[in-house]
C-alpha cells in the first residue's frame, strides 16, 4: 500500500487500500495475509522503505504472492516496474493487482502490466507538469517557490513572498561587507562569523562553502529565479547591486564563484588514501588562484571548513605529492620483488596461524544461523496455522530479534569465509610484469581518471611521517583463478578498460608487518 500526500486529499488512502485488499484476499481460496507493507512517498522511485522491505521477504521466500490495490502504487516508473516484476519472476513471487486483471504468467499478461505502467508514469509526469506549472507562476508572481527559505529572509504566510529576518540580515550584510570592503577569503569569513558567535540558523557553525553560496545568490538583489522564470523586485533586497557585483568580480578573479571552484577530483590521486596526521579527517584537493598560476594544495577538511583554530595542519603540494604517489606506483612492482616476497611470506603466517581459528569461528557462527532461522521458521509456521495473534507484540518483537541477529550472522560469516579463501599468494612473475607494464603506460600516456584510478586499486593508503615525508601502503596483486571462481569472488579484471586482462588484486591488504616499509621523501 502506499500514499503521496495526506488523507484529505488522497483518494486511495491506506486505509482504504487496506479495506479493499483484505476484501480481495478473502475472494481467493487459500490465500492468507501474512504481511502487510505500507508507504508515505512518492512513486517516482524505489527508494521506499516497506518496497525494499517487500522485495526482501520475497527475496528470502517468505511470501507467494505481492499483491497492490493499483499498479501506480506499487510503481509510477515504467523502468523500474519491469525491474522490480523481473526480480518477483526470479525468486518465484506472483504479482497480482486487486483492480487490474492480468496474468504475469502469460506474454499477454506482461504486456498489459507494462502497458499500465506506461499510464502510470505518464499521469505521474502530468503531476510533475503541473506542480512545475504552479512554481512558475509563483515566481512570475514574486512569491516563494516553495522549500528552505534563504538565510535573511521569512516567508509571509498571506502573501507568500519573503520578507527581511533582521537578525539573520545583519550576518548577510556583514558577510557581503567582509569580502568586498576588506577583502577578506570565504575561509576567513567564516572563522570571524564562528568567533563572534554567530552560528546557521539549525545551530551549526559556519563553512566557507556555506559563505559562498549565499555571495553568490541573487536572491539577495531581490530577485527570485526558477527554471526560466526571472522576476525583478520580487521583495525587499539586503544588498546592492553595485556590492553585489563586486563581489561577483572578486569572486571571479580568486577562483572561487561555482563554475571555476568545482574541482575535479580525479585532478588530486590521492583522494580518499590520505588523511590529516594531526586530526585524522580526510585531506581533500584545493586550489588557489596567483597572479601567473594556480597552486593546488592537499588540505584538512576540517582546517578548510573551520579554519586553522580546528586544526593547524600546513597545506601539502599537491603537485609534488602526486608526482611521488605516481612514482612509487610505477617502481614498486618492478623494482621491489623482496620487499612483495618478504610481505606475501609475513601475510601466509598470519593466515596459517589464524586459520583453525577462523574455522572455528565459522563452525560456531554456522551453528548459531541454523538454530535462529529454524526459530524464525517455527514462528512462521505457528502463524500460518494461528497458533498465535499476529498482533502478538512480544512475538513480533522476538521474531524481530531474531532476524536482526539473522542478519549479522549471514555477513559475519560470509566475512569469515573470504578470510579462509583469501590465502595470501605471490604473484608469479608474468602477473607482476604485466601490472607493471600496465601501470608505467597508464601514467605516462592515460587521462587524470585513469591514473587516479591506478591508485585507488594499488595503493590502500598514504601515511604522512613528517614534514615532506610520505609512506605508501600497496596492495599485492595475485595470480589469475579461474574465470568462474574470480568472478564468483566479484574479482574484478583489472583497471577500468585499460588494466591487464586476466589479473585481480587482493581485496584485503597484504600488509608489511614487521618490515621496513617504502619510504618516500617529497620535495619542499
Amino acid at each position: 500500500m502506499r500514499r503521496s500526500t495526506d488523507d484529505e486529499n488522497q483518494p486511495y488512502s491506506i486505509e482504504a487500500q487496506d479495506t479493499r485488499l483484505e476484501a480481495y484476499v478473502q475472494s481467493q481460496p487459500g490465500w492468507k495475509i501474512v504481511k502487510k507493507f505500507k508507504d508515505d512517498a512518492s512513486g517516482k522511485n524505489t527508494d521506499r522503505p516497506d518496497l525494499q522491505k517487500a522485495m526482501q521477504w520475497a527475496k528470502a521466500n517468505m511470501i507467494d504472492v505481492l499483491l497492490v490495490y493499483r499498479v501506480d502504487r506499487f510503481s509510477r516508473n515504467l523502468r523500474d516496474t519491469v525491474t522490480l516484476l523481473d526480480e518477483l519472476e526470479s525468486v518465484g513471487v506472483a504479482f497480482r493487482s486487486a483492480t487490474e486483471p492480468f496474468d504475469t504468467s502469460t506474454p499477454v499478461g506482461r504486456m498489459m502490466l507494462q502497458l499500465l505502467s506506461m499510464f502510470a508514469q505518464f499521469e505521474r509526469d502530468l503531476i510533475v507538469d503541473r506542480v512545475t506549472a504552479g512554481m512558475e507562476k509563483k515566481a512570475e508572481a514574486g512569491e516563494w517557490k516553495g522549500g528552505y527559505t534563504p538565510p535573511g529572509y521569512a516567508k509571509d504566510p498571506a502573501t507568500h513572498k519573503l520578507v527581511v529576518d533582521e537578525a539573520e540580515a545583519v550576518v548577510i550584510r556583514l558577510m557581503f561587507d567582509l569580502y568586498t570592503k576588506d577583502r577578506i577569503g570565504s575561509r576567513s569569513i567564516a572563522n570571524e562569523l564562528n568567533e563572534r558567535g554567530y552560528r546557521t540558523r539549525s545551530g551549526g557553525l559556519w563553512a566557507f562553502k556555506r559563505v559562498l553560496t549565499i555571495l553568490e545568490n541573487r536572491v539577495y538583489l531581490g530577485e527570485i529565479h526558477y527554471r526560466d522564470v526571472i522576476t525583478l523586485d520580487a521583495h525587499p533586497p539586503l544588498i546592492t547591486p553595485e556590492q553585489f557585483a563586486e563581489a561577483e568580480r572578486i569572486m571571479d578573479s580568486r577562483g572561487e564563484s561555482h563554475s571555476r571552484r568545482a574541482t575535479n577530483n580525479s585532478d588530486y590521486v590521492a583522494t580518499g588514501r590520505l588523511n590529516c596526521p594531526k586530526c585524522k579527517h580526510a585531506m581533500i584537493g584545493t586550489s588557489a588562484t596567483g597572479k601567473t598560476k594556480t597552486y593546488r594544495y592537499y588540505t584538512c577538511m576540517k582546517r578548510m571548513k573551520y579554519g586553522k583554530d580546528a586544526c593547524d595542519q600546513d597545506r601539502l603540494n599537491a603537485d609534488a605529492l602526486d608526482q611521488a604517489v605516481l612514482d612509487s606506483v610505477a617502481s614498486f612492482y618492478g623494482n621491489q620483488l623482496d620487499l612483495i616476497r618478504d610481505a606475501v611470506n609475513e601475510a601466509r603466517k598470519v593466515y596459517e596461524s589464524s586459520h583453525d581459528t577462523v574455522t572455528a569461528e565459522l563452525n560456531t557462527v554456522k551453528a548459531r544461523l541454523k538454530t535462529v532461522t529454524a526459530k524464525i521458521d517455527k514462528y512462521l509456521d505457528a502463524f500460518e496455522d494461528d497458533l498465535f495473534d499476529a498482533d502478538d507484540d512480544a512475538a513480533k518483537e522476538r521474531v524481530r530479534g531474531y532476524r536482526t541477529e539473522q542478519k549479522q550472522l549471514r555477513t559475519r560469516a560470509a566475512e569469515l569465509r573470504e578470510e579462509l579463501e583469501n590465502e595470501p599468494t605471490m604473484p608469479d612473475a608474468a602477473t607482476l610484469e604485466q601490472v607493471n607494464t600496465n601501470i608505467r603506460t597508464i601514467i605516462k600516456a592515460g587521462n587524470p581518471n585513469q591514473r587516479k584510478a591506478v591508485v585507488e586499486t594499488f595503493v590502500v593508503k598514504i601515511k604522512l611521517t613528517g614534514p615532506g615525508r610520505m609512506v605508501p601502503v600497496f596492495r599485492v596483486p595475485q595470480t589469475p583463478a579461474p574465470t568462474d571462481a574470480a568472478n564468483a569472488k566479484g574479482a574484478e579484471p583489472g583497471i577500468s578498460d585499460s588494466a591487464p586482462k586476466g589479473v585481480r588484486v587482493c581485496s584485503s591488504l597484504v600488509e608489511l608487518r614487521g618490515l621496513e616499509p617504502l619510504t618516500l621523501t617529497l620535495p619542499v
